[in-house]
């Protein structure tokens, strides 16, 4: 396409000598007089270059050198005049106009000086289209994008930088730290480390504990920003709202992680299933299971997503208080029942009136506690110790053993009647040694627990320690994996766990080599899709979970078929 050229002089000899000039040479010319036919022209038409006189008779050529950058016109202007002045030419300079000439113009100073400008225009159009794709990629983003130069001062930012991080315009030109600090403040953390390093950096599923948006979950990206000759000039900062996708995350986990309660296996999910079902149901339940498999949290999960979460929930450690004590504990007493009864107590079943009782280590009751707890069962009514008066209550019952009623009902150790009084429902969890696919979630979670608890950074275990962890018979169950991982924490000053980090009980395990079972290929298949699931399919990550190296996760989905979402 021919260049478009308008000539503003009020002297027709120039604008005919000029239009001349340059229509031999093949642009488009077209022709003003004065200050009004100029802005008429200069709206109705996008022109590459405009040549104007500094001197016209209604107005001069500054007022439409003015007009121009009010508009935000990408247009070289390029003054015309009869005799320089130096403050005249300055006014034109900081107006914007790109050159001046002097008459009388030169054919070949006119042709010049119009190349010139048209290949400033060319690269000023290249660059305003650059901007205005930068400009709109900015605005369809919905991430948070900051710049900030190597001083940190904010150098740009996008709309979704108001939403996510609550940035306006007006921070832009100030330093980073200098802004009103409504954060935790991490990705100002981020920015810094990446000037310092000069590296990327990535953080995924951080809480920025924002005044505004408390919940608010966000990943962050930084990157350097390098110059056209690759010298750094600062960073790009990217803030991705995962609220939602944390929210949803929450949700699934409420399958993995059900109350308070670790899990994703199929007997876990099973659990999960049987405890909905029981959340709402006054009935009793009987919780068995091995010593440390969570009866505990079962309990507490039984009481705190049914009816009664808002009543009270009262634990009894049966098995820790002698027979008197615990009658005491459990119905209450009037003062002078016994020696030492200096005033009147509250038993726990009162305490729990509405809500739910937990009697833990059920099997351990002597055959008096036994009548008196069946009483309870049957009437919903109880006597304290010294006293005749009945007491009514409304609660419901939960407890557990790790024992078998069943060999204490046979032997005349328990009493049949309470037996099935109490085993209502049987909720049994399964150990440990049945769920391995589950190991990687529970290490995991006691990771992120003890990291909080001990203020340490412990990124994972080795692939040592999860090869001796998925070989172990774990005999005191998830209460023991826990130990064993505060265990290692405390002696740990590094930011993975290894072998030499486990209590002594564990160094006959240690070089054991998985035995290729059938039942332990089908754990670790689960545990590998698990950690792929947790990570987003990042292959990085999910090994880091694991404690295996990137080209093992990569070798061990090849061999179990385990393919990514989205193929």
């Amino acid at each position: 396409m021919k260049a478009k050229i308008l000539v503003i002089d009020d002297e027709e000899n120039i604008r005919f000598t000029f239009e001349s000039f340059l229509l031999d040479e093949g642009y488009d010319v077209a022709t003003a007089e004065d200050y009004q036919e100029a802005l008429a022209k200069i709206d109705e038409s996008n022109f590459d270059v405009i040549f104007a006189d500094i001197v016209l008779d209604d107005k001069d050529g500054i007022e439409i050198l003015r007009y121009i950058k009010n508009k935000n016109l990408i247009c070289p202007v390029i003054m015309i005049t009869g005799a320089p002045d130096i403050g005249t030419a300055s006014d034109a300079l900081r107006l914007g106009a790109f050159d001046y000439i002097s008459k009388p113009v030169l054919q070949e100073t006119l042709l010049r000086v119009t190349k010139v400008a048209l290949r400033h225009k060319a690269l000023a159009d290249e660059k305003e289209r650059y901007r205005s794709n930068l400009e709109a990629i900015f605005r369809s983003v919905k991430d948070a994008i900051i710049t900030v130069n190597k001083d940190l001062v904010v150098l740009e930012l996008n709309e979704a930088a108001k939403g996510i991080c609550q940035l306006s315009r007006d921070s832009i030109g100030k330093p980073l730290n200098s802004l009103p600090k409504q954060c935790s403040g991490k990705c100002f953390d981020a920015v810094r480390n990446t000037i310092l390093t000069k590296q990327p950096l990535e953080i995924y599923n951080i809480e920025c504990k924002h005044n505004a948006y408390p919940q608010q979950v966000v990943s962050i990206a930084t990157y350097p920003l390098l110059d056209n000759k690759g010298m750094f000039s600062g960073v790009v900062l990217v803030v991705r709202d995962d609220t939602h996708l944390a929210d949803l995350e929450r949700d699934m986990k409420e399958r993995r992680k059900f109350y308070n309660i670790i899990g994703k296996s199929e007997k876990m999910q099973a659990v999960y299933f049987l405890i909905e079902d029981l959340a709402d149901v006054q009935t009793t339940v009987l919780i068995t299971g091995e010593s440390g498999t969570g009866k505990e949290l079962v309990a507490e999960a039984l009481h705190y997503t049914g009816a009664r979460s808002h009543k009270p929930l009262v634990k009894v450690n049966c098995s820790a208080l002698s027979e008197n004590l615990l009658e005491s504990e459990l119905f209450g007493h009037v003062k002078g029942s016994f020696t030492g009864a200096a005033q009147n107590r509250i038993g726990r079943f009162q305490k729990a009136d509405g809500g739910t009782i937990f009697l833990d280590e059920i099997g351990d009751i002597s055959p008096r506690i036994q009548l008196q707890l069946l009483r309870v069962l049957q009437e919903k009514e109880f006597e304290r110790v010294g006293e005749s008066n009945p007491i009514k209550v409304d609660v419901r019952v939960v407890a557990a053993t790790n024992q078998s009623l069943q060999e204490k009902v046979k032997h005349g150790e328990f009493r049949e009647d309470l037996y099935y009084r109490l085993k209502v429902v049987e909720l049994n969890l399964p150990p440990l040694r049945e769920r391995l696919e589950d190991m990687p979630q529970l290490v995991n979670h006691f990771l992120k627990k003890f990291n909080k608890k001990l203020n340490k950074d412990i990124a994972a275990t080795s692939a040592d320690v999860q090869k001796i962890f998925m070989n172990y018979s774990w005999p005191g169950n998830v209460r023991e994996l826990e130990h064993t991982l505060e265990h290692a924490f405390i002696l740990c000053h590094q930011s993975i766990i290894t072998a030499d980090h486990l209590p002594l009980a564990f160094k006959d395990v240690i070089g054991v080599k998985l035995r290729p079972s059938k039942d332990l290929r089908i754990d670790e298949s689960k545990a590998i899709l698990q950690a792929l699931e947790q990570s987003a399919w990042n292959k990085a990550r999910a090994a880091r979970l694991l404690g295996m190296s990137r080209r093992t996760v990569y070798r061990k989905m090849k061999e179990y078929n385990i393919e990514a979402q989205g193929k």
